[in-house]
């Protein structure tokens, strides 16, 4: 799921290199924290979190045969 974190947010951003893409796991669920440069961050949520929603809404649908819940932080 992290990989697919990182290239929706390399192609979304002006500096794809500076996309940092962590994973921890917690009790039941796995959160991937995404890291991106603070001139790119408005461009990753969108107006009003659209974007923001539709990475969550990708990943989840893309870990719908994962037992666990995954969440993905934008930090």
């Amino acid at each position: 799921m992290d990989k697919l974190v990182e290239f929706i947010a390399k192609s979304l951003v002006d500096h794809p290199e500076a996309v940092k893409v962590t994973t921890r796991e917690e009790d039941d669920s796995v959160v991937i924290e995404l890291v991106v440069d603070p001139e790119d961050t408005g461009k990753v949520i969108g107006k009003q979190g659209r974007i923001a929603k539709a990475i969550r809404a990708i990943v989840k649908a893309a870990s719908i045969n994962d037992e666990k819940k995954v969440v993905v932080d934008i930090l």
